[in-house]
């Protein structure tokens, strides 16, 4: 006999309430810790793990589960066990789960429908945990010792203080207990209910200032686009955070669970995406980043100076079994510098004031900088990555997993890695941001446009390749220069970048539509035709929805409409499908007539850049 693997949990059969950066999972009939996924979190710290309520002398049959909002969930339950003979249920127990970020609220309701009263007794245990967010993530149990004082209970910095008003507190075994003993009135209701405040004072993040923007997309004649821009809009807010120095500057989130901090990457294209809905987040998100861009050459951190930064944590990020171990603050990304300059572009274009642009100079020329100095990490001429440390990203675009760079036979292409599509950000920050230079009065503007037509003529010599499917761009060029010949998405990122001419553009858009690449949901990450092809494969076959947005992104931009209403129509169909909360990604198979997307069953959700698909997606059906 075999142990069984650690496996990462799955997360699509599960309920979650949240407010960054506090995330509840359970299963859709309340309890919670049936499923690996299930707890109570706030930040990086798993504090409780399992929720169990039991009624003396009856099951509790779940009927219901409804989450108006985000931070909101409604379970109803029957106690026939202590009901009258009738066929109709008469008694019904109502839960309440309420999130504020850094709090958690259950509200209890029992109403009888019965002529005589009905004593009730409710049991509910909780069991803390403190398990970190990485060993759960890994599928791995955590032994974190904890200590009650009758209030509070704490293991290290991480603690939660639990209010139970009328209930008798106890320890039993590994679990706080909390029992209630309840007289209901004929034809009447009794409330009860119990709360924990969270706390971590090593989170690195914090639920920022209340926002006043304004946020109106017009949706178009179809119903169903007004109804996920809403869902989006509520899941975007909810994924707000901010650095504690400044929580008037936010940012959104990346996703839940795994991703509750700031990302580089997905934090820029989410802010892009939505920039329609919310031109503030734009330029919040540009002004944290900038205070995190990097300053100094440290392989060890990935740092260079005028990176924008990967990723943010409390502690060290381990990844168990797949030889990963990060940095809290890590810049082990090679597209979110561009990004962050066309980020800037775009806010300035959608009414960043002169004043606002010219504070982010700075950072702007340092952005700049990196790309033609530090971003050739090889010598290739082409903006590339490699880790140096052994145990960062290996791949560090946006598709960072290790298989995620193919050949079309299906062998994997050695580092470094020049991805195309980070070619295209960089051609179109050189140009942008050189426009902004100019605006400002200041001089490296022709220096950068000059770099940028280099860069186009050399990557039209370089990328492009031929194969049964057409002629397209390759994914990347490998370790020898090769063009890694696999026809994927990251075409459609080049798409209104500037770096592609009109008839390539074209080229790419109807690739992108054909059978190979369409699911018929949105884009897939691979095509059939790859040998490594698979519909669950994570970066090798499946669909993301943000990735399927950024190519409608570009299509507008590139007066491409046909082509992006077409895909955009996918997308809504797909929002349809998954109940107006689009997931990080999802099953490429083909579309089946009259049937509905097939989840990714670990794909988080809420995911910011999946929410923010909705306004491109709206924004093309108008």
């Amino acid at each position: 006999m075999t142990d069984r693997p650690h496996l990462q949990p799955l997360l699509d059969q599960a309920v979650i309430v949240l407010d960054a950066p506090t995330q509840v999972w359970s299963a859709r009939d309340g309890r919670m810790g049936t499923a690996p996924i299930h707890g109570i979190y706030h930040g990086d710290v798993r504090h409780i793990a399992a929720i169990d309520l039991t009624v003396r002398g009856t099951a509790v049959e779940s009927i219901g589960c409804s989450s108006p909002t985000p931070e909101r969930v409604v379970f109803t339950d029957l106690l026939r066990g202590i009901d009258d003979a009738g066929a109709d249920p008469k008694i019904r127990l109502d839960r309440e789960r309420t999130v504020t970020a850094g709090r958690f609220a259950e509200g209890i309701r029992v109403s009888s429908h019965l002529e005589t009263e009905t004593p009730v007794e409710i049991e509910v245990r909780l069991r803390p945990d403190f398990a970190p967010m990485q060993l759960v993530k890994a599928g791995r149990d955590a032994d974190v010792e904890w200590s009650w004082d009758g209030r509070e209970c704490r293991a290290g910095d991480a603690s939660f203080a639990l209010s139970a008003p009328d209930a008798e507190t106890a320890v039993d075994g590994a679990a706080i207990v909390l029992v209630w003993r309840i007289t209901v009135p004929p034809r009447g209701a009794v409330e009860l209910g119990w709360s924990v405040d969270l706390d971590d004072p090593t989170l690195v993040v914090t639920s920022p200032e209340p926002s006043s923007a304004t946020q109106h997309v017009e949706s178009g004649d179809d119903p169903r686009a007004a109804r996920w821009l809403d869902r989006a809009a509520a899941d975007l807010a909810a994924l707000r955070l901010a650095l504690p120095e400044h929580p008037d500057d936010a940012f959104y989130a990346a996703g839940a669970p795994w991703f509750f901090t700031l990302f580089g990457r997905d934090s820029i294209w989410a802010a892009r995406l939505a920039l329609a809905a919310d031109p503030s987040m734009a330029t919040s998100t540009l002004r944290v980043l900038a205070r995190l861009q990097g300053t100094v050459v440290d392989p060890a951190t990935a740092q260079a100076p005028g990176k924008i930064a990967h990723e943010l944590r409390s502690g060290e990020l381990s990844l168990p079994g797949e030889g990963v171990l990060l940095p809290p603050l890590y810049y082990g990304t090679v597209d979110a510098t561009p990004l962050w300059v066309c980020l800037l572009a775009d806010a300035r274009d959608a009414g960043l004031s002169p004043e606002e642009l010219r504070d982010l100079l700075p950072a702007l020329r340092a952005a700049l900088d990196w790309m033609v100095v530090h971003g050739d990490a090889s010598g290739s001429g082409f903006i590339d990555y490699r880790d140096e440390t052994g145990h960062g990203l290996a791949n560090q675009g946006w598709k960072d997993s290790g298989d995620s760079i193919q050949w079309r036979d299906g062998r994997l292409a050695d580092g470094p890695i020049a991805l195309s599509e980070v070619q295209g950000y960089a051609y179109e920050a050189a140009v942008r941001g050189a426009a902004l230079l100019d605006e400002l009065g200041e001089d490296g503007g022709d220096d950068l446009r000059t770099w940028a037509d280099d860069l186009r003529t050399r990557f039209r010599r370089a990328y492009w390749v031929t194969t049964e499917e057409g002629r397209y761009p390759a994914i990347a060029l490998d370790a020898h220069g090769a063009p890694v010949d696999t026809l994927t998405s990251n075409i459609g990122h080049l798409i209104g970048t500037g770096l592609l001419d009109a008839d390539e553009e074209q080229a790419c858009a109807t690739l992108l539509t054909g059978d190979t690449m369409s699911s018929g949901y949105g884009i897939r990450t691979m095509s059939t035709g790859a040998a490594g092809y698979w519909p669950l494969s994570y970066h090798g076959g499946s669909v993301w929805a943000h990735d399927t947005a950024i190519a409608v992104h570009g299509m507008l931009r590139a007066g491409l409409t046909e082509p992006a209403r077409d895909i955009a129509e996918q997308l809504l169909d797909l929002a349809a499908g998954f109940e107006y909360r689009v997931p990080e990604l999802h099953s490429g198979e083909p579309r089946i007539p009259g049937g509905a997307p097939v989840p990714y069953p670990a794909a988080c959700r809420p995911q910011a850049w999946s929410a923010a698909a909705a306004v491109v997606t709206a924004e093309a059906l108008r």
